[in-house]
């Protein structure tokens, strides 16, 4: 099951140098100039998770295989994107292909690193990338509302379905509020999720500071901070500079790096789990011999879906799934113990997983 989370911002504000350390590659071009990323750069990364290693040496793993997100780095946007100025129209069709966004602001000074508006105001830059963005869904939902008219008249009811929600996206779109603001119901998720619009995706303000603000941000991120609680939305504090060096070291070099720079864990670590809390993701384990591995599923998600992210015949012909929390597979110290000890649950097609769950799942052919 793959989750995407799509880098964006203005140029020149650490985007492709974020992604680099991101995917301990050099594929993003990293340059001080306007659309240097011009094909969106995508990477895969491994989502941060010490439980993982706990229950492999515990079950006497001789693989580990983390669960991961895939970022992509996407062009730089200007104003009047949403017309198609810059690289508009590619930078919009990228982003309709994500699940959310990682909207890098810029919080640092610097005179060697030019700034598309010559300022430097983060939060100013964040309300220009989301005027574009509701202008592009703002001409999008006029245009779909139009092409439902016929439709409409003949009745149909997956029309008179979409004419609604997007009648409540435009009310929004019109008083200047993202399309995420709306409150939708239950049995209209689905269909919401496919109108594809580009403010209704969950936003991850990332503040790039300089490296002495690393530990604690700085007035710029604070403002950033400020901005992201009022939205009901999240931020991170990240050095994108000091991620890149880091990336290139060895993992004890790093710690020790880190320590020197009073930091008490990668701003990528922080960035990712934000980015998994976001998507509201959760992890399940399966344990064995062979391999340790995580598992990403949606927070809700039930036993039976669980199991069809492995395989889909998994799903299929779901009989039950042998279930032991993280904590009582660590206390009995593994699933013998914890077999001997009552811990180990039997559940069935109803179960809905728990983060952290070791799972073992029984199913027909």
């Amino acid at each position: 099951m793959g989750f995407r989370m799509g880098i964006v911002g203005l140029p020149n504000v650490g985007k492709s140098t974020l992604f680099n350390a991101l995917t301990r590659t050099a594929a993003a071009q990293a340059a001080n100039f306007p659309f240097c990323t011009i094909e969106p750069n995508v990477g895969e990364v491994a989502v941060p998770d010490a439980r993982l290693e706990r229950l492999a040496e515990i079950g006497g793993s001789r693989r580990v295989i983390p669960t991961r997100m895939t970022f992509v780095d996407i062009a730089g946007l200007v104003k009047g994107a949403s017309r198609g100025e810059g690289l508009g129209n590619k930078f919009l069709a990228n982003i309709r292909e994500v699940d959310a966004i990682a909207h890098v602001l810029r919080c640092f000074e610097d005179p060697d690193v030019t700034h598309v508006e010559d300022r430097i105001d983060p939060v100013a830059d964040a309300e220009a990338v989301e005027t574009e963005l509701m202008l592009a869904d703002l001409e999008s939902v006029e245009k779909r509302r139009a092409g439902l008219v016929r439709k409409l008249k003949g009745g149909d009811k997956e029309a008179v379905q979409a004419d609604r929600l997007l009648g409540i996206a435009q009310t929004l779109l019109e008083a200047g509020r993202p399309a995420r603001q709306a409150e939708i119901a239950d049995e209209d998720a689905r269909a919401w999720k496919t109108l594809q619009l580009l403010t209704a995706k969950p936003v991850l303000y990332v503040c790039n500071v300089d490296e002495a603000s690393a530990a604690r941000g700085n007035d710029l991120s604070r403002k950033v901070a400020e901005m992201a609680e009022a939205q009901g939305a999240a931020s991170v504090v990240i050095s994108a500079r000091i991620e890149e060096e880091i990336s290139q070291l060895a993992p004890d070099e790093a710690a020790e790096f880190l320590h020197e720079m009073g930091l008490e864990e990668a701003g990528l670590d922080r960035l990712i789990r934000a980015g998994y809390e976001l998507l509201h993701l959760q992890t399940y384990f399966t344990v064995g011999p062979k391999e340790a591995r995580a598992w990403t599923i949606p927070q809700g998600t039930t036993a039976p879906r669980a199991a069809g992210v492995i395989h889909g015949d998994f799903e299929k012909g779901f009989i039950r799934a042998e279930t032991i929390a993280y904590d009582d597979f660590i206390a009995c110290g593994g699933e013998q113990g914890a077999k001997d000890a009552g811990r180990m649950r039997a559940e069935g097609k109803g179960y809905v997983v728990k983060d952290g769950d070791v799972m073992h799942f029984l199913f027909s052919n």
